[in-house]
């Protein structure tokens, strides 16, 4: 027996496409000739993810269309809409192709009687984890509809807060590309011309000029090898952080480097009391949740920290004693996990504690770039006023030397 995908017509021309089982295509034919429907096509229907190609091989959904497809199946759902009709109208909006046909084998599932979250699993590429176990939560609770509305407002907010950053750090980034320009330019042309002319006027060249006209003949005889090098350095540093070791280590200089590293401090916190307090809000119980929201503590060091508290925790520790201990989250956090212990409500307290530290993450973003931009137009003014003292000092000592 074979499972097919069908589309089918009746006697008013009407189409129908679902999946049926039957030894062959003649008897696919026969069975839905039996309920009044006409064979138009059909293929063979495996039910697995479909290729990743289009996704660069990543096989993820966009968050944007996560974000999407949450906030109106919370929508359907909370106005009374059964579940199959529900993925039924999600399958044909404007998603991409690719996140369209998971919809769609999603709809066969649930409809040959699967759970939602055990036809999510089948596609665990496509979606983050913490999002099934979402899902199973709001099922096991029957908070489905609580659990879709929350988890839109949580990927609304992760989106947020990556176009904050992305847009942050676009001026620092054309005004470090600006001055890299600026330098291989000079260096390049500039430098080599000004040496022209002063070899016709026999001038002594020493100093700091002397050093500039060097690696500018080093710059323009070896270019070639320098840009290989430059590769082969890149090369280096992302293979070191495929490397478990190396990841860590990357992850762990992420949360110390000057300026952004309270950034991803108070990101990775954010996620925390967000993922968090809708877990526990959803009614799983604090050992099951601190499993699941490891998924979304993307830092490995603070992961790792996190680990090993939530480890002490299930051997009778606090919570909020075991994350001082390891200092895995801010002292402010800490705080608000010990006030939710107190008053037995850790989840609402995290729920509203999100928000600040969302607004954190903003906040210190703001004020590194504030920093950093001064910074890079400092580094690119200095940088060009040696470059231009080096080329016109010999033209200055010339000057002087007339009058």
């Amino acid at each position: 027996m074979k499972t097919f995908k069908y589309t089918a017509v009746n006697m008013n021309k009407e189409e129908f496409t679902g999946t049926f089982i039957a030894n062959d295509e003649q008897d696919l034919a026969e069975q839905l000739a039996r309920q009044g429907l006409f064979l138009v096509s059909c293929s063979i229907y495996s039910g697995e993810t479909p290729n990743a190609f289009f996704t660069l091989g990543t096989g993820k959904v966009s968050v944007n269309e996560l974000t999407t497809f949450c906030r109106q199946f919370s929508i359907m759902f909370n106005t009374g809409i059964p579940l199959l009709d529900i993925l039924e109208c999600l399958k044909d909006q404007t998603f991409s192709s690719y996140f369209k046909k998971i919809i769609l084998i999603i709809y066969e599932d649930v409809k040959a009687g699967k759970m939602l979250s055990a036809a999510l699993e089948k596609h665990k590429k496509a979606f983050p984890a913490f999002f099934i176990s979402m899902v199973k939560v709001g099922e096991a609770s029957g908070k489905l509809d609580v659990v879709f509305d929350s988890l839109s407002e949580y990927y609304e907010k992760n989106a947020e807060l990556r176009r904050k950053r992305k847009s942050a750090m676009i001026y620092p980034i054309i005004l470090l590309i600006m001055t890299v320009g600026i330098v291989i330019l000079m260096l390049a042309f500039v430098v080599p011309r000004f040496r022209e002319v002063l070899s016709t006027l026999e001038v002594e060249i020493s100093g700091f000029t002397k050093a500039v006209y060097d690696i500018s003949d080093f710059l323009v005889n070896y270019w070639l090898y320098l840009l290989a090098a430059v590769v082969a350095v890149v090369l280096v540093l992302i293979f070191i952080g495929k490397t478990k070791k190396g990841a860590f280590l990357y992850d762990r200089i992420s949360i110390h480097i000057p300026l952004f590293g309270k950034v991803n401090v108070y990101q990775a916190t954010a996620s925390f009391a967000r993922s968090f307090g809708l877990l526990l809000n959803s009614g799983m119980d604090m050992s099951e949740a601190m499993d699941e929201v490891k998924v979304v503590i993307e830092n490995r060091d603070i992961k790792k920290r996190f680990e090993i508290a939530a480890e002490e925790v299930r051997h009778g520790v606090p919570l909020s004693v075991a994350m001082e201990k390891y200092r895995v989250f801010p002292k402010i956090m800490i705080q608000m996990l010990s006030i939710g212990e107190r008053t037995a409500a850790i989840g609402d307290i995290l729920m509203r504690s999100c928000e600040f530290f969302e607004d954190q993450v903003a906040r210190s973003l703001a004020s590194a770039t504030a920093w950093l931009q001064p910074i890079m137009l400092i580094i690119m003014a200095a940088v060009v006023l040696a470059l231009f003292l080096a080329v016109y000092s010999p033209m200055i000592s010339i000057m002087n030397g007339l009058t």
